[in-house]
């Protein structure tokens, strides 16, 4: 696995390192230590998947309320996604700031986002399978969430499919965020 540091403190790409044959390719997708080495939360309690019919569908910015805050490493199993991270962070150096990036199954990378950043993603590809590997168990009462199109944001979103973009009411209609 190669990591590599982004434009948000603790948010990285994790590269998969294929080993390809005749037969395909193997990678290691998760390693406990080289997390923690690089300082980050490697604890995974709960594991979750994403199905999404249609490419525009737009998920978040979801987040847990602190002291339920998690940690996710989000990968794409099947299909295509543009995966959006926000510092929520007060007290952090990147404060505010987005980090996007494709994920795929073809790519076979992976997103490390940190307890205080809001996650929310697009779908690319029709039928997109998402993975999310989480450091706490769900709790319904800390579950938030912030307006994928906030101003304060700026987040620059893939233009939508012919088709539109498809949201549940919830997600659409999450407040701008506080500060």
């Amino acid at each position: 696995m190669i990591l590599h540091p982004t434009t948000i403190a603790q948010v990285i790409v994790i590269e998969a390192e294929r080993h390809v044959d005749e037969r395909g390719h193997f990678a290691r997708t998760y390693d406990a230590a080289l997390l923690a080495d690089h300082g980050l939360d490697p604890t995974i309690v709960q594991c979750s998947t994403s199905f999404n019919h249609r490419a525009g569908t737009l998920r978040g910015l979801h987040f847990q309320a602190s002291p339920h805050g998690e940690s996710k490493l989000v990968r794409c199993t099947r299909g295509a996604i543009y995966d959006v991270a926000v510092d929520l962070r007060p007290d952090s150096g990147t404060h505010l700031r987005w980090y996007g990036v494709e994920l795929s199954a073809d790519n076979g990378r992976a997103l490390f986002i940190p307890p205080g950043c809001a996650h929310g993603f697009q779908t690319l590809q029709d039928a997109s399978e998402v993975l999310y590997q989480i450091s706490v168990a769900y709790e319904p009462g800390a579950a938030r969430g912030v307006r994928w199109d906030d101003p304060a944001f700026g987040i620059d979103w893939p233009a939508p499919p012919p088709h539109g973009r498809i949201m549940s009411t919830r997600d659409a209609g999450y407040p701008d965020y506080i500060r």
